[in-house]
């Protein structure tokens, strides 16, 4: 147990040398970081939300507004496909959170029905099996169709919504430029954003909370505006706010592209007044189905809606093939980057609601920088006092050695994996040292029984070692599980605990046995002692 293996000393040598090299960047300011050779690592562990400062937000998927255009766009597609099969039809909206639609001709229903059933599907929920993936139940009642939605399916919908808000989020916030922010579900319909770092938190919740769903309609030139307003509009029509230069527009409801078709948006300036505005690019179908549009409607004008308002409706002067446009408005450079950024990131499938607002100002978190750094050292000194009066300076001061090592080497992993380093952090930190030197107690004191029990140096220390290795690694694997399941379950601060714990336990009982082991035997060999120190 006590030979002095090649492999042990460059084993513990190479460690420790690593662990220096990746925790050196975070004793190094930015510029210093930048100027080092390309060989030598950058990474630092990130600080989170109450250390380095940051915006909190607590979001609220609105479900319900979800559910409303999702029967929205369904009536449109029923009005569409009874049209195109020429089927008379009248009363078609939504009563009750249902759709109903009354045949005229009664020889006419079942083949709506039929054709109903096999439209209304959504092939995403289709189950393994092959059990259909309908979602939604169409039934008859003599001449009138009922098209309603099962439970389970509005669930699936606002859960699968939800998901869907999560991943448009995050990549909003990385387009911002927010290192690690922490983007979770709570609950059903909740979700919550920490951003480290964020100076501007209005423009975060600006950014996150737009849903920049955008759509291309035709203006319905025909439409009388008053009549419209007074809310007799056309079928298959509906009234959007629009800009500075006309209050209204009466478009047609069916969009003839979508945000779902650009593959890129990007803030740019107009040519000639040097204004910014915002370029993009459609794909293939999007360009196609543009082209054919601006095609068949030259002379006519096509609105481009953002987020159920009208922000530019020119009129098409020629057909437009290439897939790219521009919209331009009343933009700074600021605020055309932003709607650049939500049209690259996508659309939410729902509005959002801000439920919790709050704000850590970076002052608070250097103050919680300096409390941990305090607490810290002074964790370090009172282990320090406690095994040189306890084991002397020899047996101490090995501990202490083998302490030292364990914190690079904790950093140097954390700053290897860009971990977050939270306030709980500190405190998994401080508690990781508390357990390494618990590991040296538990092999000091049972080299001193065996002393008492008349063992020789060699034979005391050799059974320390290899007796109170059950005791650590029962003791560890406990600590490693207990942060997994915190890890797996918690959010946030209690995640940065547990990573911290894990990594831990991993260089406690690394440091403990493999340094202080072959440090003593450095030691025994050097001096052959005929008494143990610390019996």
């Amino acid at each position: 147990m006590l030979s002095l293996s090649r492999w042990k000393v460059l084993l513990v040598v190479l460690s420790a040398v690593l662990g220096a090299i990746f925790s050196l960047p975070n004793a190094l300011s930015p510029s210093v970081r930048e100027s080092l050779p390309g060989f030598m690592p950058k990474n630092t562990m990130n600080l989170g939300l109450d250390l380095q400062g940051g915006s909190y937000l607590l979001l609220e998927v609105d479900t319900a507004a979800l559910r409303k255009e999702q029967l929205t766009n369904t009536v449109e597609d029923i009005r569409t496909q009874f049209r195109d099969a020429q089927i008379a039809f009248a009363d078609l909206g939504v009563v009750g959170g249902d759709i109903t639609v009354r045949v005229t001709d009664p020889a006419q229903v079942q083949t709506a029905a039929t054709q109903l059933r096999n439209s209304l599907t959504d092939p995403a929920s289709a189950q393994p099996g092959g059990g259909g993936g309908r979602t939604l139940n169409v039934t008859t009642d003599g001449a009138l169709i009922r098209v309603s939605t099962p439970p389970a399916a509005l669930q699936t919908e606002a859960s699968r919504a939800v998901e869907q808000s999560i991943e448009i989020i995050r990549r909003r916030i990385d387009e911002l430029g927010t290192r690690e922010p922490t983007i979770i579900r709570q609950g059903s319909n909740r979700i919550v954003v920490q951003a480290p770092g964020e100076s501007d938190p209005q423009r975060l919740k600006d950014i996150i909370g737009q849903t920049a769903k955008l759509t291309f309609q035709m203006v319905d030139e025909t439409a009388n505006l008053a009549e419209a307003q007074a809310g007799r509009l056309p079928p298959g029509t509906q009234l959007l706010p629009g800009d500075d230069y006309q209050p209204f527009y009466v478009v047609q409801r069916r969009a003839q592209v979508t945000g779902e078709m650009l593959v890129h948006a990007a803030q740019s300036f107009d040519q000639q007044t040097g204004s910014p505005e915002v370029s993009f690019r459609l794909n293939g179908q999007g360009a196609r189905r543009f082209a054919d549009v601006t095609t068949q409607s030259i002379g006519k004008r096509f609105a481009i809606v953002l987020d159920g308002k009208v922000i530019s409706a020119p009129t098409i002067q020629t057909a437009i093939t290439g897939g790219s446009g521009r919209i331009t408005g009343n933009y700074t450079a600021q605020t055309a980057n932003d709607l650049a950024i939500l049209l690259r990131a996508g659309a939410l499938p729902a509005p959002l609601k801000v439920e919790q607002q709050s704000t850590v100002g970076a002052e608070l978190g250097a103050d919680a920088v300096v409390a941990g750094q305090i607490s810290a050292v002074i964790a370090i000194v009172l282990v320090l006092i406690f095994m040189v009066l306890t084991y002397g300076f020899l047996f101490g001061g090995v501990s202490i050695i083998a302490l030292l090592v364990n914190g690079l080497l904790i950093v140097g992993a954390m700053s290897l994996t860009q971990a977050t380093l939270t306030l709980p952090g500190i405190a998994g930190l401080i508690l990781t040292l508390a357990v390494a030197v618990d590991a040296n107690v538990l092999i000091y004191e049972r080299m001193r029984e065996e002393v008492r029990n008349g063992r020789t140096v060699i034979a005391a220390m050799e059974a320390g070692f290899s007796r109170a290795m059950l005791t650590i690694f029962d003791a560890n694997i406990t600590h490693l599980g207990a942060a997994l399941i915190m890890f797996s379950l918690g959010a946030g601060p209690v995640k940065g605990f547990a990573w911290t714990l894990a990594i831990g336990v991993f260089t406690s009982v690394f440091t403990a046995v493999m340094v202080t082991q072959i440090l003593l035997t450095i030691w025994l060999r050097t001096t052959k002692p005929k008494r143990l120190p610390i019996a």
